[in-house]
Protein backbone atom coordinates (compact mmCIF):
# COMPACT_ATOMS: atom_id res chain seq x y z
CA UNK A 1 0.00 0.00 0.00
CA UNK A 2 2.66 3.19 0.75
CA UNK A 3 4.88 1.75 -2.40
CA UNK A 4 3.93 4.65 -4.14
CA UNK A 5 4.23 3.32 -8.07
CA UNK A 6 1.50 0.56 -7.26
CA UNK A 7 -0.62 3.78 -7.37
CA UNK A 8 0.43 5.14 -10.50
CA UNK A 9 0.91 2.21 -12.70
CA UNK A 10 -1.92 3.48 -15.48
CA UNK A 11 -2.69 6.94 -16.45
CA UNK A 12 -6.08 6.60 -14.61
CA UNK A 13 -4.27 5.74 -11.41
CA UNK A 14 -1.51 7.90 -11.81
CA UNK A 15 -4.47 10.33 -12.35
CA UNK A 16 -6.64 9.51 -9.28
CA UNK A 17 -3.21 9.72 -6.99
CA UNK A 18 -2.37 13.12 -8.38
CA UNK A 19 1.23 12.80 -6.40
CA UNK A 20 4.70 11.83 -7.36
CA UNK A 21 4.67 8.06 -8.34
CA UNK A 22 8.65 7.92 -6.46
CA UNK A 23 7.83 9.57 -3.11
CA UNK A 24 5.85 7.40 -0.47
CA UNK A 25 2.94 9.44 0.61
CA UNK A 26 2.42 9.89 4.01
CA UNK A 27 -1.62 9.75 3.62
CA UNK A 28 -3.63 7.99 1.02
CA UNK A 29 -7.20 8.67 1.31
CA UNK A 30 -10.14 6.71 1.87
CA UNK A 31 -13.25 9.06 1.70
CA UNK A 32 -15.31 8.73 -1.31
CA UNK A 33 -14.68 12.03 -2.85
CA UNK A 34 -10.64 11.52 -2.61
CA UNK A 35 -10.38 7.61 -2.39
CA UNK A 36 -7.31 6.79 -3.65
CA UNK A 37 -5.30 10.38 -3.68
CA UNK A 38 -2.08 10.46 -2.44
CA UNK A 39 -1.19 13.51 0.33
CA UNK A 40 1.76 15.12 2.05
CA UNK A 41 4.68 14.03 0.23
CA UNK A 42 7.91 15.12 1.30
CA UNK A 43 6.75 15.93 4.76
CA UNK A 44 7.45 13.88 7.82
CA UNK A 45 4.77 11.65 7.92
CA UNK A 46 6.24 10.51 4.22
CA UNK A 47 9.91 10.33 5.55
CA UNK A 48 8.80 8.61 8.64
CA UNK A 49 7.53 5.75 6.23
CA UNK A 50 10.83 5.80 4.41
CA UNK A 51 12.87 5.52 7.68
CA UNK A 52 10.76 2.47 9.25
CA UNK A 53 10.69 0.55 5.56
CA UNK A 54 14.88 0.89 6.15
CA UNK A 55 15.06 -0.39 9.71
CA UNK A 56 12.39 -2.50 9.75
CA UNK A 57 11.94 -3.67 6.20
CA UNK A 58 15.57 -4.16 5.11
CA UNK A 59 17.68 -3.95 7.70
CA UNK A 60 15.03 -6.27 9.52
CA UNK A 61 15.76 -4.40 13.21
CA UNK A 62 12.25 -4.99 15.27
CA UNK A 63 11.17 -4.74 18.70
CA UNK A 64 8.72 -7.03 19.88
CA UNK A 65 7.65 -8.03 23.53
CA UNK A 66 11.20 -7.15 25.13
CA UNK A 67 13.50 -8.85 22.22
CA UNK A 68 15.31 -7.26 19.80
CA UNK A 69 14.26 -9.31 16.26
CA UNK A 70 16.73 -9.30 13.19
CA UNK A 71 15.01 -10.14 10.08
CA UNK A 72 16.68 -8.69 7.17
CA UNK A 73 15.68 -8.25 3.38
CA UNK A 74 18.70 -7.52 1.73
CA UNK A 75 20.57 -7.56 -1.76
CA UNK A 76 22.52 -11.05 -2.10
CA UNK A 77 25.63 -9.02 -3.08
CA UNK A 78 25.63 -7.21 0.66
CA UNK A 79 28.06 -9.01 2.60
CA UNK A 80 27.30 -7.10 6.06
CA UNK A 81 26.24 -3.92 7.72
CA UNK A 82 25.96 -2.91 10.94
CA UNK A 83 23.07 -1.10 13.57
CA UNK A 84 23.69 0.48 16.60
CA UNK A 85 20.53 0.40 19.08
CA UNK A 86 20.39 1.99 22.46
CA UNK A 87 17.78 0.78 24.69
CA UNK A 88 17.23 2.91 27.66
CA UNK A 89 21.56 3.00 28.64
CA UNK A 90 22.10 -0.03 27.40
CA UNK A 91 23.97 -0.33 23.70
CA UNK A 92 23.40 -2.69 21.07
CA UNK A 93 25.84 -3.08 18.55
CA UNK A 94 24.58 -5.37 15.81
CA UNK A 95 26.62 -6.48 13.42
CA UNK A 96 24.89 -8.76 10.54
CA UNK A 97 26.98 -11.21 8.23
CA UNK A 98 25.70 -12.33 5.10
CA UNK A 99 28.69 -14.69 3.65
CA UNK A 100 26.54 -16.79 1.43
CA UNK A 101 24.80 -13.89 -0.19
CA UNK A 102 21.18 -13.97 0.32
CA UNK A 103 18.44 -11.96 0.69
CA UNK A 104 16.53 -13.27 3.94
CA UNK A 105 16.77 -16.05 6.52
CA UNK A 106 19.07 -15.63 9.57
CA UNK A 107 20.92 -18.85 11.05
CA UNK A 108 22.39 -18.14 14.13
CA UNK A 109 23.13 -14.83 16.55
CA UNK A 110 25.37 -14.25 19.12
CA UNK A 111 25.50 -12.56 21.93
CA UNK A 112 28.76 -11.09 23.62
CA UNK A 113 30.37 -14.52 21.24
CA UNK A 114 27.90 -17.04 22.61
CA UNK A 115 24.96 -18.43 20.78
CA UNK A 116 21.88 -17.28 21.87
CA UNK A 117 18.41 -18.38 20.32
CA UNK A 118 16.94 -14.79 21.07
CA UNK A 119 18.31 -11.00 21.67
CA UNK A 120 16.38 -9.85 25.09
CA UNK A 121 16.26 -6.11 25.80
CA UNK A 122 17.92 -5.57 29.11
CA UNK A 123 18.53 -1.78 31.25
CA UNK A 124 21.55 -2.48 32.48
CA UNK A 125 23.79 -0.19 30.84
CA UNK A 126 26.24 -2.83 29.47
CA UNK A 127 27.11 -2.77 25.84
CA UNK A 128 26.53 -6.26 24.23
CA UNK A 129 27.92 -7.36 20.91
CA UNK A 130 25.53 -8.78 18.64
CA UNK A 131 26.94 -10.89 15.39
CA UNK A 132 23.96 -12.02 13.20
CA UNK A 133 25.07 -14.65 10.38
CA UNK A 134 22.51 -15.24 7.43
Amino acid sequence: MINPIEHAKTKDEANKYKVEPYVIAADVYGGTDLLGRGGWTWYTGSSSWYYRAGIEYILGLKIEEGKIKIEPCIPSEWKEYSIQYKYKKTIYNIKVKNLNGKNTGVEKIYVNGKEEKEIKLVADGQIYEIEVLM
